[in-house]
């Protein structure tokens, strides 16, 4: 939203044109504020009605409606922040797809779901939804299917916000640009705000450059302005590698949770196995599940995933060869499994229990 408004006069000047129009004092300071939403308010009036809204209408109109005057200008200015942002809806039905034993899918709906859906119950017993949270975990383990699932059962808008978008300008300008983004966060309501790959950004600063010090600086001062606000916004980062992050950012008082995203049990197996296998060209009686269960330990989401296009590429190529229907059996999947390296190791396992005993806080 392109706004044309003039070069500000001086606080005199805004308190003399105000009570000229208006017949109403305001002291010089409170009046130069005041002019801002009214020359505000004129621009927006003129786009409703489709035409120049004279000062002395668009004055006295905010002076007698100013609270809804107030109102109206943040929400057309949400939506075009919620546009330059990227903002999506996600549909609550993503929730579904994660088996309920999947760390840590209750952890989520017992601290941040049911808390965000239940204000008044929360506000009574004194409960305090997070408000920033890090997800942590081996790569592929879902943390961004988890961020999205949240935003779908809550309703809310979905914002990524990626590093490469910080970087655009340039390395010197990332700063710059995460204090601009973040600004434009704290004015929107019912968001979750979701940066991945977060050591990217805010990494230890004590073997850090200069300009990652600062990078890492600024991310400190803007996450308690984001958690002060009366807003309701979830921000949430994401990180492969805990380790890296600034110790700063990973105490009490920055970010409320930090949540650990591990490997999948039998069930969240087969609940991912089952949604991957309703695309193919299949019948689940000649579907050993229990067995590709057994043979996708270590999986993540991710490798399953991998595994499922492996499948529909080995199944169409076998028709379009043969042009007979080709139905995909166990058969299928034991051919094609030994091909696909699980991303998790037992090192790479034991190392992240390590993690979360000395970094997870819920």
């Amino acid at each position: 939203m392109k706004n044309s408004i003039q070069e500000m006069p001086s606080p005199e000047a805004c308190a003399n044109k105000i009570f000229e129009i208006s017949g109403v004092k305001f002291e010089a300071d409170i009046a130069a504020d005041l002019w801002q939403k009214i020359l505000q308010h004129k621009w927006l009036m003129s786009e409703k009605l489709g035409r120049d809204v004279g000062l002395r209408t668009a004055c006295i109109d905010f002076l007698e409606n100013m609270d809804q005057a107030l109102r109206e200008y943040m929400d057309y200015k949400r939506k075009d922040i919620l546009a330059d942002m990227g903002a999506q809806r996600i549909s609550g039905e993503i929730w579904d797809t994660i088996s309920d034993s999947q760390p840590p899918k209750q952890l989520i709906q017992r601290r941040i779901i049911l808390p965000l859906k239940e204000e008044g119950l929360s506000k009574k017993h004194g409960v305090t939804p997070p408000r920033t949270i890090i997800f942590f975990g081996p790569p592929g383990t879902g943390k961004t299917h988890f961020v999205k699932a949240i935003a779908g059962a809550l309703s809310w808008w979905y914002i990524e916000i990626l590093p490469s978008m910080l970087m655009v300008d340039g390395a010197d300008r990332i700063g710059a640009n995460l204090h601009n983004v973040m600004e434009k966060a704290r004015t929107l309501e019912e968001a979750v705000v979701f940066i991945d790959e977060f050591e990217e950004i805010a990494s230890s600063r004590d073997a850090a450059n200069r300009l990652d010090k600062s990078i890492t600086n600024e991310f400190l001062k803007q996450v308690p302005l984001l958690k002060n606000r009366g807003n309701k916004i979830l921000f949430v980062c994401a990180t492969n590698y805990i380790r890296q992050l600034d110790a700063a950012l990973l105490r009490p008082g920055r970010f409320d949770c930090v949540i650990p995203v591990g490997g999948l049990d039998e069930d969240g197996r087969r609940t991912i196995l089952e949604r991957f296998m309703s695309r193919l060209n299949i019948n689940a009686a000649n579907v050993d599940l229990s067995l590709i269960v057994k043979m996708t330990a270590r999986f993540t989401p991710a490798d399953i995933e991998y595994l499922f296009q492996h499948t529909a590429q080995f199944s169409f190529e076998q028709e379009l060869a043969s042009r007979r229907n080709y139905e995909v059996t166990t058969g299928t999947f034991v051919e094609i499994l030994p091909k696909i390296r699980p991303s998790l190791t037992d090192e790479i396992v034991e190392e992240f229990q390590k993690d979360i005993i000395t970094y997870s806080r819920v």
